[in-house]
Order: structure tokens, then sequence, then C-alpha cells
């Protein structure tokens, strides 16, 4: 698929460094010309296929950015020596916390990762499972029968409360003010995380000023959330990610602080719930758009089969992914990735979406068949809705367990209207792409459907 080698016309430097062709307008003037002319708005996909499967690409907040969608170079970078590569997204730190995973690299990335890895070991996330059901089953319960409404909210909801009652283990006054919290400072994070937007203040009026003071409410409330989970005597029994954090100690015997902490806690709670959220949606969309499959899906939920419900959400995910790219900083100079030489502090962009869609790796890309997963594991590398390698999810069990929990309450005790409608369109949220109508689901009662047959 590479049209572009470095013989063919790359862009070189007096250096040394060879780097692919790509568009040369800058990203303001190309959006300029997409506003008049909607056929000018080149996807991702248009791109590789006018320059090949690796291009260069100027882009708001990135800079100039290498992107990739070589197979074999994808999974060089995921296998990439950490000290080479590292984190790449400023302002996605500058949102989380400069404690959180987000924002480090190298050993203290290894370290932070290294302590929060046991809270999403299988042993734990086993204690889940029943949790997530309730909350679904709770979130689900006042949705309209037979009316068109709009699945996204709701499954924002269920994620969230779900993520909350994890993370710190009960409920009180604190957790319903980071309830109505954090969606607002989740929305205007993303589009933060995702624009150049200086970070001016005015008095708290400017986008990161009002960021700003909605990070100072949820420290502030996180704050008195670990001082009382300290003085808890029992926190030693608890399962709660807070209680686990608390207890953690790096390699030389020394805890977490109390920004660490609240820092990792933000990344967990916004990227644990947000995400999933929109999978979800997506979910909804899709089988409400294959009604063949839908029956066949709930059968097969119903015999407690959950081989064609893990291949279901795969394919979601490869063809509706949320996070359409990840990225990774070079940090060598002349890093060699295919025929590529370079610089360093050149941001590289995967192409999940890229990736995902590319013949080589699955037959008839652009269909939807979740059949094509039964009986194959994914490769980690041709799958890879959350990254991969060392910067891979760390929360990537969960959220899969949670979209099967989810899924398999609607299934069992709702009855989803299927529809001849068009797919929805993609609508970005920031950093996610959601379904621009929300997934809208038709449901009734499956309880109710039995007594009225």
């Amino acid at each position: 698929m590479r049209q572009n080698t470095a013989a063919d016309g790359p862009e070189r430097r007096d250096s040394g460094y060879v780097l692919p062709d790509g568009p040369k307008a800058p990203f303001l003037v190309r959006m300029l010309l997409a506003s008049f002319d909607r056929k000018k708005m080149r996807s991702l996909a248009d791109r590789r296929a006018q320059y090949g499967s690796d291009f260069m690409l100027k882009l708001p907040v990135f800079g100039h950015c290498l992107v990739v969608s070589e197979p074999e170079e994808v999974r060089q970078l995921f296998k990439a020596d950490p000290d080479a590569l590292g984190n790449t997204d400023p302002n996605l730190g500058r949102v989380m916390g400069p404690g959180s995973l987000f924002a480090l690299s190298g050993e203290p990335h290894r370290s932070q990762r290294k302590l929060l890895t046991p809270a999403f070991h299988g042993n734990r996330l086993a204690e889940y499972r029943a949790l997530m059901a309730e909350e679904a089953r709770a979130g689900m319960a006042d949705w309209p029968e037979g009316t068109a409404v709009a699945s996204l909210p709701a499954m924002s909801a269920i994620t969230l409360n779900i993520i909350l009652r994890t993370v710190f283990g009960a409920e009180g006054g604190d957790l319903d003010k980071l309830r109505d919290l954090l969606p607002r400072l989740v929305k205007l994070g993303s589009i933060l995380a995702a624009m150049s937007i200086p970070q001016w203040e005015l008095f708290g009026f400017a986008p990161w000023g009002r960021f700003n003071r909605m990070r100072a409410d949820y420290d502030a409330t996180v704050d008195r959330l670990i001082i009382r989970a300290r003085a808890d005597p029992a926190i030693g029994e608890r399962s709660d990610i807070l209680a686990m954090l608390i207890g953690a100690r790096y390699d030389d015997g020394s805890p977490m602080s109390d920004s660490e902490i609240a820092d990792e806690l933000l990344a967990l709670l916004t990227a644990g719930h947000e995400t999933t959220a929109t999978t979800l949606a997506w979910a909804i969309e899709r089988l409400r758009r294959h009604p063949a499959f839908l029956y066949k899906l709930v059968a097969a939920v119903d015999a407690g089969d959950d081989d064609l419900l893990n291949a279901f959400i795969n394919e979601v995910q490869r063809t509706r992914p949320v996070i359409a790219m990840t990225f990774r900083r070079v940090l060598v100079d002349g890093y060699a990735i295919g025929p590529w030489r370079v610089p360093r502090g050149t941001n590289i962009m995967i192409g999940i979406s890229l990736v995902q869609t590319d013949p080589r790796l699955f037959e008839d890309p652009d269909a939807f068949r979740p059949e094509r997963f039964l009986g194959k594991r994914p490769d980690p590398y041709e799958l890879i809705p959350f990254g991969g390698g060392v910067r891979r999810c760390i929360g990537a069990a969960f959220a899969h367990m949670e979209l099967q929990v989810v899924l398999r309450t609607l299934l069992t005790e709702h009855v989803l209207t299927p529809t001849s409608a068009r797919g929805e369109a993609w609508k970005s949220r920031g950093v996610a792409f959601a379904p621009a109508d929300g997934g809208q689901i038709v449901r009734h009662s499956r309880l109710a459907a039995r007594d009225a047959a």
C-alpha cells in the first residue's frame, strides 16, 4: 500500500532526515477551504489514498506529524523502547495533570504504571462484575418504551456511576459532586486537549480559566476523599482503587503523593467512562442496522455463549473506533522506522482507523461482520482500539468487561427495534468520535413483551 518511498518524493532535510510527503497547506487554510467545499475535507483514509500508507500531516497541538499505518511499522512502534519513544500529548497531560500516565514518559511512566496495574488484574476485575450489572440495570430503567431516544447520555451516566463506585467504593455527597462535575470537566477538557487554545485565565472566563476552576473543585473534592480514606481503620479490607493507591509503594518504599493520586484518579475517571459510553452508543447504532445479527446475538447471549458477544464488541471497536489515532514522541535523534529517518521531537501518529480498515489485515474491511472474530484472538498489532505497547490503555480489560456486562444486561432485559435508516454519521467530541445522533435507541421491556405475547 505504500506509494511514497524514500526515493520518490519525500521531504528531505540537510541533516539527513528522510520523511514522506504530505499536504503542504497549513491546517487553518485546509479547514477554511473545507468550510466552503466539503469535498476538500480530507479524512485520514483520503490522505492514505493520496500519499500512501505513511505521510506527513500538520495538526494543531502536535505540529508536523509522521502518520503511519504500515503493519510492521505499527508493530515496531508498539514494541519500541520507551526511552526512544515517549509521551507526545502536552495538552492531554495538562488536562489530566503532571502526575498522570498521560503526562509521563520513561522511568516515571514505568513506575507509575506498575503501581496501577494491580487495580485492573483479573482477580480484582471479577469483583466489579455485579456492580456493573446493577448500574446498567438502574440506568436503563427510565428509558421510554417505543420512542427513539439517544442512548449516549444514559450510557455516560451508567459508565460514570460504575467508575465512581469502582474508584471510591462508596456513595456520599462528594461523589454526588463529582457526578455533576466530571461530565462538564470531561467535555471541556476533551476540547482543550484537541485544540491549540491559549492558556489564558481571563479571570476564569477563558476556556482554560473555566477548566482550571473546575479542576480546583475536583482537587478539593478528591482531597477530602483521600483524607477520609487514609483515616479509615478498615482501609486494608477495601477493594476500591483509591484504597489500593493509598497503600501502593514505589520500589524505594515511598508512597504516592496526594497530587499524584488525584491526577491518576482523574485520568481513570475521565478515560474510564466517556470512551466506554461512546462505544456502547455505537454498539446500539450498529445492532439496530443489522437485525439478522441482532437476533443471532440475542440467542447466543440467552444461551450463555459470550463468544459472539466478544466478536461483536471487537467488530464495533474495529469499524467505529472512538479514538482514531494514538501518538508517540521521538526522544532520540534520527529514529529509524521503515524507510524514514525521523528527528528528535517529531510526533508520530499511529492511525488506528487506518490500521483497522487495512484490506491486507481484514478481508472486506468496510463490511460489518462480527463473525470474522469468532474462534480467532485479535492480533494486538491489528485490532488496536486501546493503543498498544507500554502506553496501551491500562484499563482495557476493565473496559472490555464493562462492555460485556452492559450489553448483556441490555439484550437480556430489553428488546431493540431495528431500523432501515442510514448509519449515524461520526461527530467529534474533542478527543473521541461519537454517533452524531447519540446512538438512537428504540426499545421495549423484554418482560413486558413476553407478557403481551
